[in-house]
Order: structure tokens, then C-alpha cells, then sequence
């Protein structure tokens, strides 16, 4: 299917009519939150101090956990309810719990351990407004250490086509805004059968760009905290997530680019793993694609050159991944 582009509003009496729509506008916030009560209290901290002048609810979803009722607010510009996650143990059924509580027009997305910045939804409302575009995202700062990356994609990164071959780490759920009709219908709900829930936003920020594509603030409103992931070393977890993906997205393999870099990514996991998988796993992308980078890195880490641990960190102080 080719790329969609957002819809335009066209008049000037168009634009000041969605503008006033959009800075009215109800958002329901969705945070999955287990065990971090520290970063989940500066997350809600930040939700709180939008400049968006409608009401923003907040949900925070406890997985498989024990929820903390301490987090309710009662404040009728910016409520906060706690509730557990009744669907599918994982982010991704988390998620959706959040989702299903709300009934705010706009829905978005924010991980426990990241922080918007003040002006994120006012920008993004007024963005959404003016193309018409169902989904939007923005630029992020990426947190590792001490070290601050700035990662800001543009609309021409954000097609269907160039998310498929590469993985546009910018476009992150914490950035995500998207209309609720678009959410509950033609993009769909986020997907529980992903093993582990690792990758559920790549997976539905490809069915988000399949859809309509991205009215995208080209800003960095959003810093992402790295290190504090449930996937970085759940090895097995990622190498049957790429499985998954592969099944699900025939663009996957229709692009040898795209293939190549899965392929790679499963090979470096199977390394970590100490895994005799790794070393069909590695001929299989040097066919598709020999100078695809991933491969050297899994066989520096297969023949214990250099620990995947390692190559990790070093990734992520460029605010990278592997």
C-alpha cells in the first residue's frame, strides 16, 4: 500500500475554526506503570504542568503489580485515576486498559520513566488541528547517564516505507497523540499476542503510518529516559518478537534493507544468548544483505570479543540502539 499524507486543512477560517477545537480539546493520557514509584510521580508531574488549556485525564495502569490509589487527583483540569491492568499481563494489554477507561477524543501515550515538556500537547493539539492528520508525534531528548541526545525525525522520515527499513527511534510512544476514532478503529488497538510486549509501539506506530501518516512537531518535547527498559537483556523475548513481525508485516520482507536489519537484530540477541542459533542467524543476514552492521556486532559478541551488554551502552550514549 503506498504512503498515505495527512489530510490538509485548506481556509484560513478552516485553520482558526480546528485551532479553537483543538485548544478545547479533551486528551486522555495513558501510563503503564510496575514498580516505579519515583519516575511514575515525576512522569504525572509533567502531565500536570501541560499548558494545553483542556481537561487532560490521566490513567495509570499498574501491571501485575499492587496499585497505588496514593496517585488519584481529584483536580477537575488534570484528574488522575489508578486503575489495574484487566487485559493481557504486559505493556501492551496495559495499554489497552488505559485506552478503554477513557472517552476523550485524543488519546496519548506516556511510559512511566518519561517526561514531557510543558508545551508537548499544545503543540501537537495545534498541529493535529491544522493538517488533519489522525496521529502525531514529535522529537525526543534521550536521557542515558549523563548524556542528553536530541533525536528529531521529520515528516519525510515518518512514511510507512522509511519506518519499515529503519526503526525512527524518534518516533516514540511517549510522543504519540492520536484521535480516539482512528485508535479504536482503522489503526487499531495496541497488540497483545507481540511475545512480551517488546516492540508493541514499533509495531503500532507501522500500522499508524500504513494508516494515514503522522502530523509530526518537528521539536524535541519529549525526554526518554534509556537504561530503565524491561527489554534491554530479555534475549528470548526479542529474538520471538522479531519473529512475530516478520509474520505479521509482509513489508519486512519485501525490503531486503528492512529484512537485513531484523534479521541482524535477531542474530546480536541470539549472541547475547550464547545461542549455537546465532550462526545460521548470522549467514542468513550476511545473504540478505553483507553489509548490514548488525552482523559484525553479533559476531564480535558470538565469539565473545566484546559483551552485547557493552555494545549497549555504548549505542545508547549516541542515542542508539542495536
Amino acid at each position: 500500500m503506498a504512503d498515505a499524507a495527512a489530510p490538509a486543512v485548506d481556509t484560513a477560517s478552516e485553520v482558526v475554526a480546528a485551532s479553537a477545537v483543538a485548544a478545547a480539546a479533551e486528551v486522555d493520557v495513558v501510563i503503564a506503570t510496575r514498580g516505579r514509584p519515583e519516575l511514575l510521580a515525576r512522569a504525572l508531574a509533567a502531565v500536570r504542568t501541560q499548558d494545553h488549556p483542556g481537561v487532560v485525564r490521566t490513567w495509570v495502569v499498574f501491571d501485575q503489580g499492587p496499585m497505588d490509589p496514593s496517585v488519584t487527583d481529584q483536580d477537575p483540569r488534570r484528574p488522575v485515576t489508578a486503575l489495574a491492568n484487566t487485559r493481557t499481563p504486559g505493556l501492551a494489554g496495559a495499554r489497552n486498559s488505559g485506552i478503554a477507561a477513557g472517552r476523550a477524543p485524543w488519546v496519548a501515550f506516556c511510559d512511566d520513566d518519561d517526561r514531557w515538556l510543558p508545551n508537548k500537547l499544545t503543540a501537537q493539539l495545534a498541529e493535529l488541528a491544522r493538517t488533519g492528520a489522525p496521529t502525531s508525534v514529535t522529537g525526543i531528548v534521550v536521557a542515558y547517564g549523563d548524556t542528553r541526545t536530541e533525536r528529531v525525525a521529520t515528516s519525510s522520515e515518518l512514511t510507512l516505507a522509511n519506518l519499515v527499513r529503519h526503526r525512527v527511534m524518534a518516533a516514540h510512544p511517549s510522543t504519540v497523540v492520536v484521535a480516539r476514532e482512528a485508535l479504536e478503529g482503522p489503526i487499531g488497538l495496541v497488540d497483545e499476542e507481540i511475545p512480551g510486549s517488546h516492540g508493541e509501539d514499533y509495531d503500532w506506530i507501522i500500522r499508524a503510518a500504513r494508516h494515514a501518516g503522522f502530523a509530526v512537531v518537528e521539536q524535541p518535547l519529549v525526554e526518554v529516559t534509556w537504561g530503565q527498559s524491561l527489554f534491554s537483556q530479555r534475549w528470548a523475548t526479542i529474538v520471538a518478537a522479531t519473529d512475530y513481525w516478520l509474520d505479521k508485516h509482509p513489508e519486512f520482507r519485501a525490503d531486503r534493507h528492512a529484512l537485513a536489519r531484523l534479521s541482524g537484530q535477531r542474530a546480536f540477541a541470539l549472541a547475547a544468548m550464547r545461542s549455537p542459533e546465532v550462526w545460521p542467524a548470522i549467514r542468513q543476514t550476511l545473504r540478505c544483505r553483507p553489509a548490514e552492521r548488525r552482523t559484525a556486532l553479533a559476531l564480535a559478541v558470538a565469539l565473545r570479543l566484546v559483551s552485547a551488554e557493552r555494545l549497549m551502552d555504548l549505542a545508547h550514549r549516541h542515542g542508539r540502539g542495536i
